[in-house]
């Protein structure tokens, strides 16, 4: 699509036509959607004698949808497998370049936003490209079945109209399908490839939620020895947003207890959102004069050593 010609006159031009009848094998190939749109685009090349860009939205945002959409089924499949191979191989070479001369200049809290930035603008900029070409590239599609069809059945019209309408128009099947395979490709995303970027990060807080909670047990557990009271008023001084903790009597889930140290997850965000609010509780057994660890983390992500406790 980007690589088109800008010859004068365009590809597959036929000069002999009449403009009616020019006219109307545009609208057989061109079908009711959005006719008056591209009958107007068309014009506008056949007058200036040359393809130029021209702004197309639709191939700015849903490129690929849009030509199974207008049944360019080859065009898809080579644009989804060479163009998107393309924009990954310089997102890759890029973000290795960028990797190596930049990213320690970047504070570590940005440095992920920047990776996603720098892959979000090569993104928008091969669809700019793209969209500015959508218009000349389906005009010169257009101009290429005419010239088929007119060379196929010279003589008949009805054979003309019937092949530009197979090839041309559009597809609802199309346009569903270009969408179910955005929604397959989220799908494995989710489901594939964030864990692989949450899974390090869940571990990171889950352990210094632990490491935090345990830290503050310690130290509630040699003044409750001290004093035998438990120390509700003991000053925290943390620099973890990411944990609450709070030291009191009682909690829920933690029976037959006196002093207790509970440490909140808070303030997580995308992709482990679900973390904030599950909670850490180290809390003293009055029976056997002991601390204990209990989590409303499931099995999977409780620390080990809570478990032992």
């Amino acid at each position: 699509m980007l690589f088109i010609e800008t010859d004068s006159p365009p590809p597959f031009y036929q000069e002999k036509l009449t403009p009616a009848k020019r006219k109307q094998l545009d609208q057989w190939f061109l079908g009711h959607r959005t006719q008056d749109y591209y009958l107007k685009r068309f014009e506008q090349f056949d007058k200036q004698g040359y393809l130029s860009p021209k702004w197309h939205w639709a191939a700015f945002f849903i490129t690929f949808p849009w030509l199974l959409y207008r049944k360019r089924y080859m065009d898809a499949i080579v644009y989804s497998v060479a163009g998107w191979s393309f924009i990954q191989l310089n997102v890759a070479l890029v973000l290795v370049f960028f990797e190596f001369a930049a990213m320690s200049y970047i504070p570590d809290a940005y440095q992920m936003a920047t990776r996603i930035g720098i892959a979000a603008i090569i993104w928008l900029f091969w669809s700019f490209m793209v969209a500015r070409w959508t218009d000349a590239y389906y005009y010169r599609m257009a101009r290429r079945e005419i010239a088929d069809a007119l060379n196929d059945y010279p003589r008949d019209e009805a054979a003309q109209k019937a092949h530009l309408q197979r090839e041309g128009g559009v597809s609802l099947y199309g346009l569903g399908l270009g969408f179910g395979f955005f929604a397959f490709a989220l799908m494995v995303i989710n489901v594939q490839f964030l864990p692989i970027v949450a899974k390090p990060k869940e571990n990171e807080v889950l352990f210094n939620t632990y490491d935090l909670a345990k830290t503050t047990q310690n130290k509630v557990a040699l003044i409750y020895q001290q004093t035998g009271q438990c120390p509700v008023d003991l000053p925290l001084n943390t620099n973890e947003s990411q944990v609450r903790i709070q030291i009191a009597t009682q909690a829920a889930g933690a029976p037959e207890t006196d002093c207790t140290v509970l440490a909140t997850i808070q303030n997580v965000k995308f992709p482990n959102r679900y973390l904030n609010d599950q909670t850490v509780l180290f809390y003293h057994k009055v029976d056997d004069n002991s601390w204990r660890c209990t989590s409303s983390l499931n099995k999977k992500q409780v620390p080990t050593y809570c478990v032992e406790d």
